[in-house]
């Protein structure tokens, strides 16, 4: 009687995910988990469909309403007529249909009030964590900065800066953003100082963590959710100061914003003569951006704040 030895061939064991694929997909799922609950917030879907479709118009200007509708010397239209089916709006005292300049308005608005409220959230995250995480006279004289700025006139500040400083979108954007920080500044220090009372981060520094590396991997993390609330917030408002420096004229006046049609408008004598159609689309436009923003910012912090219970 023979016995056969069976070969038996080792299985293979299936390699453990990498620490980098296992953040991906938390992060996938973190995104997800975000989405499931913006989208029960109806105001919220409004204010982004709205953004989204103002966006979409602003990119694609030159193809809805032409390259060349900005130029005054190739106006299509004759001096401030009123609506008809050429130009729906009207135009302006150059002959240019407000229509296109309200698509092109859109650029300057969004641009100006995004990069703005970027720069506002920067500097105001930067010196919260850092008055935040350090203690001591740092602190104070980062607070008392702050205080300053806080009980200083927003709107005088910027047209401070922008008097002094060149006419031009970037200086509208560098006033707006250097005049705005202080509010995300307290808050994130508030949120730093609760963070850093958790037990983790006593940790983190016993093991021999720097203080970049608590502000940068434990603390930093912990307070964006703040900042992305605050963010959506700022831009509406950035909009609207944006709006206030070009009708008061301190933008650049080769651009168009909605807030240099509405100065246009007054200086071409709109309001006295009742030309609605050249003053009222540019100051619905800003309050619909506005608007949307506000949406979107309250929908976002409700999301990532559940104890406000904003559920519209």
């Amino acid at each position: 009687m023979t016995t056969t030895d069976t070969e038996t061939t080792p299985t293979e064991t299936p390699k453990a995910p990498s620490a980098r694929s296992l953040a991906r997909a938390r992060k996938r799922q973190s995104l997800a988990r975000f989405w499931r609950s913006y989208r029960a917030h109806r105001s919220g879907l409004w204010g982004l469909g709205l953004l989204i479709l103002i966006a979409l118009i602003a990119i694609f200007a030159p193809v809805l309403v032409g390259s060349d509708a900005q130029s005054v010397t190739d106006a299509p239209g004759g001096p401030m007529e009123g609506p008809s089916s050429e130009f729906p709006l009207g135009t302006d005292q150059f002959g240019r249909s407000v229509l296109a300049l309200l698509v092109y308005g859109a650029r300057v608005s969004l641009t100006v009030g995004l990069l703005a409220a970027f720069l506002c959230v920067a500097i105001g995250t930067v010196i919260g964590i850092v008055a935040g995480h350090f203690r001591g006279w740092y602190s104070t004289v980062l607070m008392r900065v702050t205080d300053w700025f806080l009980v200083m006139p927003t709107l005088v500040l910027a047209i401070a800066l922008a008097t002094v400083m060149d006419r031009s979108m970037w200086t509208v954007i560098i006033a707006i953003g250097v005049t705005t920080w202080p509010t995300t500044a307290r808050l994130v220090r508030a949120q730093t100082l609760s963070v850093e009372a958790r037990p983790y981060i006593e940790r983190a520094r016993a093991l021999g963590g720097s203080h970049s590396h608590v502000m940068t991997r434990h603390v930093l993390p912990n307070v964006m959710p703040l900042v992305l609330a605050q963010t959506t917030m700022i831009i509406s408002s950035a909009i609207l100061t944006e709006a206030t420096l070009a009708f008061l004229g301190l933008s650049d006046p080769t651009v168009t914003s909605w807030g240099g049609m509405l100065q246009d408008a007054r200086e071409a004598g709109a309001v006295s003569a009742g030309d609605w159609w050249y003053l009222a689309p540019p100051g619905i436009a800003i309050a619909i951006v506005a608007l949307s923003f506000t949406l979107c910012g309250r929908a976002v912090e409700s999301v990532l704040n559940p104890k406000l219970g904003v559920r519209s």
